[in-house]
């Protein structure tokens, strides 16, 4: 299976923001934005030059796409079947990208960051109403329980990512059960809760109908 495998801070850098791709180091001063907030690369300082039209409607689709950390194919793929639903075409997007079960289980606090999050569902930690899932993308739905699998309860990495992720809280959208590891899902993310950064999804429905 395809997916990015180098520097994720270099991706911060090169859309001018945050995207929380290393879990609690990106709360600290350590995070590469903190240092050298400018776009990476040997001219990276002397790019001044200001972003319209299609390059501002690229800079936001690869600005989303990185966040939730999908390749191009899958979220091309994932805008199309958002097109296709009754609704607003954005608010469907980024609904759907919340709703990944790699994104839920960061949301649920039990992964510092959505790799890690891919890493659990990939290894076999994770059941959705009693059955193991090992597909990160795979898509909850309302009513849904995700629960780490009974044999996972006692993963270091799981128990550690929930007592770091104590002090954040949960989206209305979930009922999390962290003593229990699990979560059920109440209700379809609402807009306002959707990104933890300033992402205008129209300009990536724009991109997409040319």
């Amino acid at each position: 299976m395809a997916r990015y495998t180098g520097p994720v801070c270099r991706l911060c850098r090169r859309e001018g923001t945050k995207l929380f791709l290393k879990g609690e180091r990106c709360h600290t001063e350590k995070c590469a934005i903190e240092k050298r907030n400018f776009a990476p690369g040997q001219h990276g300082k002397d790019r001044k030059a200001k972003i319209v039209g299609y390059g501002l409607q690229l800079r936001e689709k690869q600005k989303a796409r990185r966040y939730y950390q999908v390749l191009e194919g899958q979220f091309r793929n994932l805008f199309e079947k958002a097109a296709a639903q009754k609704g607003i075409t954005g608010e469907n997007m980024l609904s759907m990208l919340e709703r990944r079960l790699d994104n839920v289980l960061f949301r649920m606090g039990l992964a510092t960051s959505r790799s890690q999050g891919r890493q659990l569902v990939r290894h076999g930690h994770i059941n959705v109403n009693g059955r193991k899932v090992n597909i990160p993308s795979f898509t909850v739905r309302v009513n849904d329980v995700v629960e780490i699998r009974e044999k996972s309860r006692t993963n270091v990495t799981i128990l550690a990512a929930r007592d770091a992720t104590a002090h954040a809280p949960s989206p209305s959208w979930l009922e999390v059960d962290r003593e229990a590891l699990k979560a059920r899902i109440l209700q379809q993310p609402k807009r306002e809760e959707l990104v933890q950064i300033q992402l205008n999804e129209q300009l990536i429905v724009e991109l997409y109908s040319k």
